[in-house]
Formats: C-alpha cells, sequence, structure tokens
C-alpha cells in the first residue's frame, strides 16, 4: 500500500480551501465547481459564500471552518488515506470532464490504479449463486486482459467481483467515509483491497453512509468506467441506476441476460431489450472494447468463502437460487457448508415444493 501524508504548506493550504467550499452547506459537486469557476479560486469564493447566501435569503449562513477541514485532513491520515482534489496529479482524468464530478476523493491503496483502463462489474446485493460464479469468472478473466474491475463492496456481485479481481487490480468506491466499511461482513474483504487495490470515498472519514449517497457513489462507479457491465440486477435497483449514469456519461453498459421468470434478471433483461450489449464471458467484452481477449484458458478460480456469518442454511439455498438450473456440488461449495448439514435444509424446501431437482444433479427454485 502506498504511503499516505498529509499536504504540506501551500498544498496543505490548498486542500483546506477545497475542504471548506465542498463541505460548507448547500455546496454540491456542480456548486462548487461553478463557484470555483466565476470566482477563480475556492479561497475567494469561501469569501464570496455569505454574500450569495444572502442574496438566497440565508442571513445566517456560515462556510465550513477551518478547523472542520483540518479535522478531517487528519482523520483522513490517521486512516492511512491520501486526498486527492479536483485537477490535482493523482486525481483519475476520467471523472474530471463531468459537471459534478467529486471536488475530493479520499484514496487508500495503489493511486496508479486510477490511471488503468477500468470496467464496472455491478449487480445484485441478495445475487444468485450463478449470477456470483458469473461476477467472478468475468472479473478475473478481464483482470487478466488488462482491465481494473470497479464495483461498489456491496454484497453479492460487487464482493464476487472485487475477490476475483484481487490479483489484477480492483478499486472499490465506498459510500460512507474511507474507514467505514458497510456492510461489516466486507471488513476483510475491504483490508485486502486497500493492501493490493484501492479504495475511493467523496464524503469524509468516520461517516456513516445513508441511502442518498448511494446514487452519488454510483456516479464515480460509472465515471471511473469506461463501460459498466450488469451482471445480475432487478429492474428497480441500484445497480440499473449505475447503468443510467453511465449512459448519461457516454459510457458503454453490457447486461448478462438472466430467465425472464427470475426477478434478479430483469433490470439485466430491460438493459438488453433498451440496446445495452448482451455479454455471455470476457470475449464477448473484449470484442466490443476492442481488447485483446486472452487465447488460453484461466486455472480454475478459487472457491468462494463461506460467508462472515451464517444465517439459517435453507434461507442462504433459497436466495442463492434462481429459475436457472445450478449444479447441486457448485452452490454446496458457493455457500461454505458440509453435504449433510446442506441436505438436512434442502429436504424441507423440497417437500415444501420451493426448491426442484433436475437432471444431472442440478437445483432450481421454483
Amino acid at each position: 500500500m502506498l504511503s499516505a501524508v498529509l499536504p504540506r504548506g501551500g498544498q496543505e493550504e490548498e486542500a483546506l480551501d477545497v475542504l471548506r467550499l465542498v463541505r460548507s452547506r448547500r455546496v454540491g459537486a456542480t456548486t462548487f465547481h461553478r463557484l470555483r469557476a466565476e470566482h477563480g479560486s475556492c479561497r475567494a469564493a469561501l469569501a464570496e459564500l455569505p454574500a450569495i447566501a444572502r442574496a438566497a435569503g440565508m442571513s445566517d449562513y456560515t462556510p465550513c471552518p477551518e478547523g472542520v477541514a483540518r479535522a478531517e485532513l487528519a482523520a483522513g491520515h490517521r486512516a492511512g488515506a491520501r486526498l486527492l482534489c479536483h485537477g490535482g496529479p493523482d486525481y483519475p482524468e476520467a471523472l474530471s470532464e463531468f459537471a459534478d464530478a467529486p471536488p475530493v476523493l479520499w484514496a487508500l491503496g495503489d493511486r496508479t490504479l486510477l490511471h488503468r483502463p477500468a470496467i464496472a462489474v455491478v449487480g445484485a446485493r441478495s445475487a444468485s449463486s450463478l449470477g456470483q460464479r458469473m461476477a467472478r469468472r468475468l472479473a478475473a478473466d478481464l483482470g487478466e486482459a488488462g482491465l481494473v474491475v470497479v464495483s461498489g463492496l456491496a454484497r453479492g456481485i460487487d464482493a464476487a467481483a472485487h475477490e476475483a479481481a484481487l490479483t489484477t487490480g480492483t478499486i472499490a468506491v465506498q459510500a460512507g467515509g474511507i474507514d467505514v466499511i458497510y456492510p461489516a461482513e466486507n471488513a476483510a474483504l475491504a483490508r485486502q483491497i486497500a493492501e493490493t487495490g484501492l479504495r475511493l470515498a467523496e464524503l469524509p472519514p468516520g461517516f456513516a453512509p445513508r441511502a442518498q449517497h448511494f446514487p452519488q457513489r454510483n456516479r464515480i462507479i460509472a465515471g471511473l468506467a469506461q463501460a459498466v457491465l450488469v451482471v445480475e440486477a432487478a429492474t428497480r435497483s441500484g445497480s440499473i441506476g449505475t447503468a443510467r449514469i453511465a449512459l448519461d456519461y457516454g459510457r458503454e453498459v453490457l447486461a448478462v441476460p438472466g430467465h425472464p421468470l427470475d426477478p434478479r434478471a430483469g433490470g439485466c433483461n430491460a438493459l438488453l431489450r433498451d440496446g445495452a450489449v448482451l455479454v455471455r464471458d470476457a470475449a464477448d467484452v473484449a470484442e466490443h472494447l476492442g481488447l485483446d481477449a486472452r487465447p488460453d484458458p484461466l486455472p480454475p478460480l478459487p472457491e468462494a468463502p463461506p460467508p462472515a456469518q451464517a444465517p439459517d442454511l435453507a434461507g442462504r439455498i433459497l436466495a442463492a437460487l434462481g429459475t436457472a438450473p445450478v449444479q447441486e456440488e457448485d452452490l454446496l461449495r458457493d455457500l461454505g457448508t458440509d453435504a449433510s448439514s446442506f441436505a438436512c435444509a434442502l429436504v424441507p424446501l423440497e417437500i415444501e415444493g420451493l426448491v426442484s431437482r433436475r437432471p444431472g444433479g442440478y437445483l432450481c427454485r421454483i
């Protein structure tokens, strides 16, 4: 992991001005860029903010105090992170062109990944076993083809994609502060990404994510990548929102098709209906993006680690199954359980008519 240091001298003062402006009330990313452009610098914009607020009918407006900005710099330093300011040397060029580009990003890990070609791999949190397997295979193959895999550190498809790309390069964009891991079950994965990949956060350290912060995170995911690949997603989901943002940004959108009766495939199928590129494997992605596909087959992927928590096994089986049949051996391995426990949990589901066996050792949800 690259060492993280506070800005020094003039750089520190400039970073404080940037932080004070972006952390001031009612100053979002788009407003930040407009104010800085109109007044020539963040410091000049800060000086004008009270007058601008009075003109808008706010009589008690005060910009973010310097002490608050200094505290954020110190907190980021304690977390081992580096502050990237819009327009700075380490700031990702892929984001710079957008009107709502993050004014600041906290970065923890290998910042050189920000300057390599990237693809976003996103999908359902409650992903099926087949969907997670597909995400791992795609992420591993695309990483071998030279792409950095970007995702949101969520459970399900995001976590599977990050895990498979740990050795080739992955960027996790967090919805909260750089030191706040959500969900907590991905804490070990987050540590691995900080060691071999990169974590990014737009919000201050210590900030717990709220619902409105996830769309903000998704715009960063879409902006960093030259294409967004959706593996499994419901019609109304954050992953589909990320795909829509990607289209607005002029990025490519690709999707893996799914069974029409599986709600986790509804969003992908709708994207394909509307013109997204259909993806069956990494070769489809490579062909569309003009990359050199890997000629030799990859070695088998490592088995998915057992979940950090062990909720009711029957519920986990149902959550992992979709209408598309999955081999029983693969499902057992993905769930990280033993054959005896698996069989005991599966039999009642079969009796209740929730799970069906298919020829060849396959299982599916009814």
